[in-house]
């Protein structure tokens, strides 16, 4: 009997999960991604509508603090430092906030993002950036609280806060021939350290041609002064794959006095095992 009543009230606690009512969110979610330049710019905000009313200066104040949206914190976030009125912010996640006004907005990038709404408490060491932009008409009306990234160019974009009939855009700018020309010069220069052992591993983790996997490796080696642990302890890997045991037993060893020093016992338990099983005759 208990048994029945059990499985019973699993039942009807299951239906009682799936039957929750759904109905739409009266300020939807929203996520914007952009590139700029050689820049990733990502937007999440809550779009909240006008339904009637008057919003500027009435649903919101104009000289007060907006969470710029609604519910969570509208949040941007730059993959590269960005140049705003002449001033940087660094790459990272904001809270963007603003205070409204007639023919001008304050924009404020804020480094904590967990708040809903306003911050109950501000604080002023978390103001990254702040700086103004004018606030213009526009003749067609916008139901929804609008972000976008407009008038991309290579080197710069806009961020566009637009509701109702009020525009409001603030530019930025993306360090594109900057990272292009460390792209190039990357490039041109040829394979790094990482890339040789990166290809070392590929080929030793799919089986294919050890030795070019053991060339790449000690190209690896040969590029990077400090000797990674992780670097000798795949070169081992590799040699005791082509049946050189000595040769993976002393590279081992190597692997294993560096990962000592760094007190990585994952490697030195893994190195202490290969030694062992590959010394067996």
């Amino acid at each position: 009997m208990k048994k029945i009543i059990f499985i019973l009230a699993m039942i009807i606690a299951n239906y009682v999960s799936e039957a929750q009512v759904k109905t739409p969110q009266p300020s939807p979610k929203s996520t914007l991604t952009q590139v700029v330049g050689l820049t990733t710019v990502e937007i999440v905000y809550s779009r909240p509508s006008a339904k009637g009313r008057d919003v500027f200066n009435n649903l919101v104040p104009f000289g007060k603090l907006w969470r710029t949206g609604a519910n969570e914190n509208t949040t941007i976030s730059f993959s590269d430092d960005v140049i705003i009125d002449g001033k940087t912010l660094a790459k990272g996640k904001y809270a963007i906030f603003t205070t409204p006004k007639a023919d001008i907005w304050e924009i404020i990038f804020y480094t904590a993002t967990d708040n809903w709404g306003n911050p109950e408490n501000w604080d002023e060491a978390k103001v990254a950036l702040k700086t103004t932009a004018k606030s213009d008409h526009i003749d067609r009306f916008v139901e929804s609280f609008t972000i976008g990234i407009n008038n991309l160019d290579n080197n710069f974009a806009h961020l566009e806060l637009s509701w109702e009939k009020t525009i409001v855009a603030l530019k930025f700018e993306v360090p594109t021939a900057k990272n292009a020309i460390a792209s190039i010069d990357k490039v041109l220069a040829g394979p790094g350290a990482g890339d040789y052992f990166s290809a070392a591993q590929y080929y030793f983790q799919s089986n294919g041609d050890m030795t070019k996997a053991l060339t790449y490796v000690n190209k690896a080696l040969d590029m990077n002064k400090d000797k990674p642990f992780w670097y000798n302890r795949l070169k081992s890997l590799i040699q005791a794959k082509l049946g050189d045991k000595n040769g993976a037993i002393e590279t081992a060893k190597i692997s294993l006095a560096s990962a000592e020093v760094a007190k990585n016992q994952d490697y030195v338990k893994m190195n202490k095992d290969s030694i062992a099983e590959w010394s067996k005759k």
